[in-house]
């Protein structure tokens, strides 16, 4: 994975970049300068955000497991190590799709849809 040909992909967001944002944030809202309609507009991007962020998560799921990482390789980033839960989400996903290549292309037919 040092192969400087190919760089090692990153997550576009971190969760210290995202508490970051979030305590400027609140104290913006503590000055009084967001508005509650603000508010609720940030709200619909976050919770837009976050269903891709989930989407991207289990995308990366299923190439890890094609690119040959073991279910007990990936139990640790699910917490406490244990294989069950990656299982469980492996196997919801593969009734859905059968790859990583098809759940991009449910993604993007679903944003199709959505853009009308």
């Amino acid at each position: 994975m040092d192969n400087p040909e190919y760089p090692v992909p990153h997550a576009p967001v971190t969760g210290r970049a995202v508490l970051n944002w979030l305590e400027d944030t609140a104290e913006s809202v503590r000055r009084g300068e967001v508005s509650p309609e603000d508010l609720i507009v940030l709200l619909g991007e976050l919770r837009r955000a976050s269903t891709a962020c989930a989407n991207a998560s289990d995308w990366t799921l299923l190439a890890a497991r094609e690119a040959g990482a073991s279910l007990r390789q990936i139990a640790p980033v699910f917490g406490k190590g244990y294989v069950r839960a990656p299982a469980a989400r492996l196997e919801k996903l593969h009734r859905q799709v059968l790859n990583s290549d098809q759940f991009l292309e449910l993604l993007r037919r679903r944003e199709s849809d959505d853009r009308g």
